[in-house]
């Protein structure tokens, strides 16, 4: 396939794991789930440290409420990074091994020095099955490395992922970084939800996903369903799932957004913690990539705050903010295919990632 063709199919993918709940109508029975195919882990780099083995085991969630407050500093380091993909998320795309999720970063990394996981998980469901899956491959990956604990960079819902693993076994885990992620949910969940009332269309909407999403994703499976990650994003669910999964003593949190659309820095992007590689493009401007033009101008008029086309600045916040990037949700990833950010706009993703794990290396991790 060529490139185009592969940036057509990725866009298409992304496109309709967003909007085909919002077209969703009629049909009949409620959805019956069995488990889906799982995958390994993908490793890279040559650094990080050797400590003890695991052994694994279930830990029940913890039902009380936090809003972010971190953790504290680990006492000895370095640990290996696990990234962590977002809704519609994947390690190799229709089968195209150049086409990945977190567009070069592990090639990136790996000439850094670095031991870097990029597992999958469900790309279409939510965060407590899905921080499931991540543990297990966390635990493969610790099993793997001989590494006693993860840091864990979760893009998006990933980010949501992560703390679920964190929350589950805070022992595995140094620290959370989220990027975009909606941990105070999305208007974009609640009109969906709000279009999705009806059992029936929600029916319909998670066999359309597996339909269209089988081919191209290989963890689409029998649980697979869109309408539980909708659901999640929403204000009921965002709140069920935040009191389900406070943040764990020992594990330090911290937070980055993104901005697009030409909005500014400033206001909400305001950070706890400034940082030189992201302060430093404050003064750069990011026209939203034309695939979530729509969901941009939706989140604007909510109340004409800052947000990357799919997560509002506001609702990206969590731990220790360190403020936003100049990017929309499709550029914090590198996608499409590595393309630039927009005209005007020199923040690279690749460089944004180096800069972050040295940055968390700083901190101990």
């Amino acid at each position: 396939m060529t490139l185009l063709g592969a940036g057509f199919f990725t866009r298409t993918a992304i496109v309709v794991a967003s909007t085909l709940a919002l077209a969703a109508c009629g049909g009949s029975g409620d959805a019956t789930l069995s488990e889906g195919a799982g995958g390994g882990p993908e490793i890279t780099g040559a650094g990080g440290s050797t400590t003890h083995a695991l052994t694994a085991s279930s830990v029940a969630s913890s039902s009380s409420a936090t809003a972010g407050t971190g953790g504290a500093a680990p006492s000895t380091g370095p640990y290996p990074f696990v990234l962590a993909h977002g809704f519609f998320g994947f390690e190799e795309f229709a089968g195209l091994d150049f086409e990945t999720y977190f567009y070069g970063v592990k090639d990136r990394l790996a000439k850094d020095g670095e031991i870097v996981d990029t597992p999958t998980v469900d790309p279409f469901n939510d965060s407590d099955y899905r921080g499931q899956q991540l543990l297990a491959r966390v635990q493969d990956f610790l099993a793997a490395t001989g590494a006693s604990k993860v840091n864990l960079i979760g893009h998006s819902q990933g980010g949501l992922d992560a703390r679920v693993v964190a929350n589950l076994r805070p022992d595995l885990v140094a620290s959370v970084v989220t990027v975009a992620t909606p941990h105070h949910g999305s208007p974009i969940g609640d009109i969906a939800m709000k279009l999705l009332a009806n059992p029936n269309s929600q029916q319909i909407i998670d066999d359309l996903v597996k339909l269209v999403g089988a081919p191209l994703y290989d963890q689409v499976g029998d649980k697979t369903s869109i309408t539980k990650a909708f659901e999640l994003f929403s204000q009921p669910g965002i709140t069920a799932f935040n009191k389900a999964h406070p943040d764990s003593p020992g594990v330090f949190y911290a937070s980055i957004a993104g901005r697009s659309s030409l909005h500014w820095s400033g206001g909400d992007c305001t950070p706890d913690k400034s940082l030189p590689f992201i302060s430093g493009f404050d003064s750069n401007l990011d026209p939203i990539d034309p695939a979530l033009s729509l969901f941009g101008v939706v989140l604007s008029g909510t109340d004409d705050t800052a947000n990357d086309g799919l997560v509002r600045v506001k609702d990206g916040r969590w731990g220790e903010f360190w403020g936003c990037v100049p990017a929309d949700h499709l550029d914090e990833i590198g996608q499409l295919l590595g393309d630039d950010p927009g005209l005007g706009n020199d923040w690279n993703h690749l460089d944004f990632y180096s800069a972050l794990i040295k940055y968390i290396r700083s901190r101990g991790f």
